[in-house]
């Protein structure tokens, strides 16, 4: 028997293919680059005809110019539907924490928006996916139906409804409320919960009832490890499409407490448009819990790709 290991042989297509995949990772990232570098950068070093690859002189002054901004507390706590009940419509503070500079709030805003917008999702869309997939109920074809159509119904469409609804029927509007709970029913994760929901065995979930588990039970400790990976890939793509939906929340949001990154940075642009600085500064805080969310799910949104690519 040979005990020498075959040395795997290096073909011109792997070695394109390569090429072309390195090539294409500098061209996405190099946006990101140049965000980060140019929030160290000097107004001179910006907005010099030259483009300027790394900085020659690093500096904290547009760090320092978005974090002296302004002051505003770093939480509020209102008190529920007490706006029918001041003088000017609003909700009245029952308890505000210290005074921050305001990036820190709008960080914390968007934040709490995206984790909330992904845990809530991610949490009804596996229940509704696993419903759709392997209960029988009158009206299951019709109910998925209607959701693949709403998933190619632009939101623009729907924003005026939706924020007559937030404001008229529960009362939210200029809250953070009113950017989360349109986006906890998305039809496109529950569509792709279903598609992972159907790969689950029929056979595991009637030995688990037999075992006497209930539909929870059975959810939680026999559906859910199955269906992780789609669940991971789905976190990533909802906290992603809340993080940047602008357009939601330029029409929900109106005070300056209540702004979140995308917005300010929008204001930040409208303000000072020759302060690429400053701007800079703001998409560079913007984009840390990206990063860091996507790093998180990383392994299970690859999971989700590939196992969705071997289905599909």
């Amino acid at each position: 028997m040979d005990t020498k290991k075959k040395k795997k042989k290096i073909s011109p297509y792997m070695v394109f293919s390569t090429i072309v995949i390195i090539l294409l990772a500098i061209a996405f990232a190099f946006p990101l680059y140049w965000i980060l570098t140019g929030s160290f950068k000097t107004q001179i070093s910006i907005n010099s005809t030259t483009p300027e690859w790394w900085p020659s002189e690093w500096v904290m002054t547009n760090y320092d110019k978005l974090f002296s901004r302004q002051k505003s507390p770093l939480w509020e706590f209102a008190v529920p539907f007490s706006s029918h009940f001041s003088a000017d419509g609003k909700d009245i503070i029952w308890w505000a924490g210290p005074q921050v500079p305001a990036a820190v709030r709008w960080l914390i805003n968007t934040v709490f928006m995206a984790v909330a917008s992904m845990i809530l999702t991610c949490i009804t869309s596996a229940m509704a996916g696993y419903a759709l997939a392997k209960k029988r109920f009158v009206g299951r074809s019709i109910l998925f139906t209607l959701i693949v159509c709403a998933m190619a119904l632009p939101k623009q469409v729907i924003v005026i409804p939706l924020a007559q609804e937030m404001t008229n029927f529960f009362h939210l509007n200029d809250t953070l409320w009113a950017v989360i709970l349109p986006t906890v029913g998305w039809p496109f994760g529950v569509f792709l919960m279903k598609q992972f929901s159907e790969t689950i065995p029929t056979e595991i979930l009637e030995a688990a009832r037999v075992d006497g588990a209930g539909e929870l039970r059975t959810f939680i400790t026999v559906v859910f490890p199955m269906i992780k990976p789609g669940i991971g890939a789905l976190a990533i793509f909802t906290f992603v499409n809340t993080w940047n939906d602008y357009f939601l929340q330029l029409v929900m949001l109106t005070s300056t407490e209540s702004w979140t990154l995308p917005l300010a940075i929008a204001n930040l642009q409208g303000e000072m448009s020759t302060d690429f600085g400053l701007i800079m500064a703001g998409a560079a805080l913007a984009s840390i819990p990206i990063i860091i969310v996507f790093v998180a799910f990383q392994k299970y949104f690859t999971q989700g790709i590939a196992m969705g690519a071997v289905k599909g």
